[in-house]
């Protein structure tokens, strides 16, 4: 049985927690306050008692020298989320907890590093992410044996601020393709007219064209990682075909016309041949495009793929189908994102409800409905 012993040396007071251990040894832990002692003796207790005791000495390993451990596990991730999580670790995380031990975090801690970088002007998408990338290098540590909870669960984490989205309509889009280099005519109505995102873009390759069946084979994407571009599969690792309109089948074909006719050839490419590279194509030829035609200069690649979920909406494309063309993972993406731009029913749908029940009372008062009453003898049930 567990007890707790109030010791005072040199004038110090701490409580001593005596106990045994599974196999039966005699352990102690030592506390600054009598309620800190009480209140691990009962979840050492109780995780004794259930199986999930874990030796306090286990947590003794630097935070560290754990999250090194679990970043090299993280080898399946894509190139670019595994060089952010390396930021996070580098610019977040270990210049805080990384002379740490692992047990020695607790949830306060953490609370108070989330607060500094709140207090630091930190933005609350990185401050999640960094808080994501320190929680998992404590479950890490959880599987291990290392803990026996994790202190980064549950704390609480400032709201994350979407940027917000930007859709060009039709005729501003034509604006913007007449305003842009010759060169990258093309890719702006691609851009605006598929949805792909702009790494699939940048892979894309002339066999995954079929201009006589007006579709897009959607295989692969290029993404930047540093000054380097990482090859790999889309971002939810899926295939997808998404439809063209005809008269993008048309530039396309004209813009092929004079390349040369090598099937793995890519479909846009930078002025001077070799891959597109979306930071000089955005400072270089959107922004000064897009002032030209007196649209927002906050236009990005990325809003040219919300401008083709507006665009087939207004044309009343249902919730399933702009996931199929935008490559959501699921329709509650497509409706988290782009929910507000469907038109609202529910007026219609009130005065549709009034018509029916003027209906169902119509025809309810009508002769023909009316029930039909059954004399009853006199003396019938009695």
């Amino acid at each position: 049985m567990a007890s707790i012993q109030k010791r005072t040396r040199n004038g110090r007071v701490s409580y001593s927690v005596n106990y045994r251990d599974p196999a039966g040894r005699s352990r102690r832990k030592v506390f600054a306050r009598k309620v800190d002692a009480q209140r691990w003796m009962a979840d050492n207790e109780t995780a004794r008692n259930v199986g999930d005791w874990v030796d306090p000495a286990a947590g003794r390993d630097r935070l560290g020298d754990w999250a090194e451990r679990w970043f090299r596990t993280t080898l399946d991730l894509k190139p670019g989320t595994r060089r952010t999580y390396r930021q996070l670790l580098d610019n977040q995380v270990l210049p805080h907890f990384g002379a740490a031990t692992l047990a020695g975090v607790d949830r306060l801690a953490v609370r108070e590093w989330v607060a500094g970088m709140v207090d630091g002007g930190l933005s609350p998408s990185r401050i999640r992410n960094a808080h994501q990338v320190l929680a998992q290098v404590f479950t890490a540590a959880v599987e291990g044996g290392r803990l026996a909870r994790n202190p980064a669960a549950g704390v609480r984490l400032p709201k994350r601020v979407d940027r917000e989205m930007l859709f060009l309509d039709a005729g501003q889009v034509e604006r913007l393709a007449d305003a842009i280099g010759p060169h990258y005519r093309v890719l702006v109505y691609f851009l605006a007219y598929t949805g792909l995102r702009f790494g699939e873009t940048v892979a894309l390759k002339v066999k995954r064209l079929d201009l006589l069946r007006g579709a897009c084979e959607v295989v692969e994407s290029a993404t930047e990682v540093g000054s380097q571009l990482e090859w790999g599969t889309t971002k939810t690792d899926e295939r997808r075909t998404v439809r063209l309109p005809r008269f993008l089948c048309d530039l396309l074909a004209a813009h092929l016309a004079d390349q040369p006719r090598d099937l793995d050839a890519l479909v846009f490419t930078a002025p001077m041949g070799g891959p597109l590279r979306e930071r000089k194509f955005l400072h270089g030829q959107l922004k000064p495009a897009a002032r030209r035609a007196g649209l927002p200069a906050t236009l990005r690649a990325h809003d040219l793929r919300h401008t083709a979920a507006s665009l087939l909406i207004r044309q009343g494309a249902s919730v399933k189908a702009v996931q199929a063309q935008l490559g959501h993972k699921s329709a509650v993406v497509t409706l988290d994102r782009y929910g507000h731009l469907w038109p609202d029913e529910l007026e219609d749908l009130a005065e549709r409800l009034d018509r029916a029940r003027a209906a169902a009372v119509a025809a309810e008062v009508s002769p023909q409905r009316r029930p039909s009453v059954v004399p009853i003898r006199k003396g019938a049930g009695q």
